[in-house]
């Protein structure tokens, strides 16, 4: 296996990770889609396996494509890593459609990803996924947009951001504060050991 540091042999001639992989910038782009923080280079070129300086190399051309192309979004390097931003001048757009959204319905499976946030406070998107047997980062990203939860700092061990639900959350269900949330058990009798020890994050 070769480290972020040195080439791989393997490369296919198109900028594939190997003879069979898709191209290098199109295997970034893919991993940037579903992160929400900044990843760094060296990060990313450890998970491709090829050198960092490559990896830079292709993320600074997608950059420059993503703006002579006028796209939609832009991959901005900020806080020492790589993230997809929608542009600025999209932003009144997003905005409309974030804010027009808040008026539709939770889906079931945001119903679901919030009451297990609620449950067990804060929790990472992975402890969320592990009882829901899904991938949720869609969803956060949804509850995050309507205020219904919130950032609460980063896990001890691993370092990935923890949630919590927010005041308005308890505002949209009428509660004065979380003590005065129903018990689990008869609501999602499949998801009673959210409130165990054994889902401590």
């Amino acid at each position: 296996m070769s480290t972020a540091e040195e080439p791989d042999a393997t490369a296919g001639p198109e900028g594939a990770v190997d003879g069979t992989s898709p191209a290098l910038p199109a295997v970034l782009e893919a991993i940037l889609l579903v992160t929400d923080e900044p990843v760094p280079a060296m990060t990313l070129a450890q998970v491709v396996e090829r050198p960092t300086g490559e990896v830079e190399s292709a993320l600074g051309a997608l950059a420059q494509e993503y703006e002579s192309q006028g796209r939609g979004f832009e991959l901005r390097q900020v806080a020492g890593g790589w993230r997809l931003y929608t542009r600025s001048d999209c932003a009144p757009f997003v905005e409309r459609f974030v804010l027009d959204g808040q008026q539709a319905r939770l889906t079931q499976a945001a119903l679901e990803t919030l009451a297990v946030i609620a449950y067990r406070q804060p929790v990472t998107r992975q402890r969320v996924s592990a009882v829901r047997g899904v991938n949720v980062d869609g969803v956060v990203r949804t509850l995050l947009a309507r205020g219904l939860i919130t950032e609460a700092g980063s896990d001890e061990d691993t370092g990935a951001t923890r949630y919590r639900t927010t005041s308005f959350f308890l505002e949209r269900l009428g509660l004065d504060s979380l003590g005065q949330l129903p018990s689990l058990a008869p609501l999602l009798p499949e998801l009673d050991d959210v409130t165990s020890d054994s889902f401590s994050t």
